[in-house]
């Protein structure tokens, strides 16, 4: 597995698909949705990754989108985004051999904007 919890580098487990270049794309759309919406972070279990987002149509559409692009190239994730009595929560779930980079994830979106 490759992982690199450098702030300004990129990391990916091997099982990624996303090409190489387009990577750090990807890791900037996650900082971006992470700095604007991420209200709270919490985690459930050494798999699990809950982060409560700023409640608007516009933030679950953004979060929506950007899980579905990461399932078709990281196919271990399971996101499941909830929109209940005015709140909105993104939950990240990973297969053991993939906690680091769960870890890695829940490290960008707990820094502050």
């Amino acid at each position: 597995m490759k992982k690199n919890l450098a702030p300004d580098e990129v990391w990916a487990p091997d099982a990624c698909t996303l090409p190489t270049v387009e990577r750090p794309l990807r890791v900037a759309e996650f900082d971006a949705l992470f700095a604007g919406t991420v209200r709270a972070v919490r985690r459930p279990a050494r798999e699990r990754l809950l982060l409560e987002l700023a409640f608007s149509p516009d933030n679950a559409a953004r979060a929506a989108e950007l899980a579905a692009r990461e399932s078709g190239c990281c196919s271990f994730f399971t996101f499941v985004l909830t929109i209940a009595g005015g709140g909105l929560a993104l939950e990240v779930v990973v297969p053991p051999e993939h906690v680091e980079v769960l870890d890695a994830l829940a490290e960008r979106a707990g820094r502050p904007a």
